[in-house]
């Protein structure tokens, strides 16, 4: 088991920036894919980013590819997504997700342990 816990959320002015982290416990998360995933009120969960093991391999939806930046140390088991230029439609509870494979890839979906997530509100 994983347990996944995000960080970092909060009220931030459009053009602003917050950092997020999810911090992982239970297991180390060196074979685990780990993404991002949003959902804003009244919409679908959404994918935002996503990070191979070694983190070499990253993608991002295009809402928010040049802004958002995801990142990992596998040596704290903690994620980051840098949230940059933040605009209102960023504005969402933000879950981090791990997915175990064997191999170094993206996964975007069947994520095997979600946070809780954690509230960005960006402000106009």
């Amino acid at each position: 088991q994983v347990q996944l816990v995000e960080s970092g959320g909060g009220l931030v002015q459009a053009g602003g920036s917050l950092r997020l982290s999810c911090a992982a416990s239970g297991r180390t998360i060196n074979n685990y894919a780990m993404n991002w995933f949003r959902q804003a009120p009244g919409k679908e969960r959404e994918f935002v980013s996503a990070s191979s093991w070694s983190g070499d391999a990253t993608d991002y939806a295009d809402s928010v590819k040049g802004r958002f930046t995801i990142s990992r140390d596998n040596a704290k088991n903690t994620v980051y997504l840098q949230m940059n230029s933040l605009k209102f439609e960023d504005t969402a509870v933000y879950y981090c997700a791990a997915r175990y494979s064997d191999y170094d890839t993206l996964y975007y979906y069947n994520m095997d342990y979600w946070g809780k997530g954690t509230l960005v509100t960006v402000s106009s």
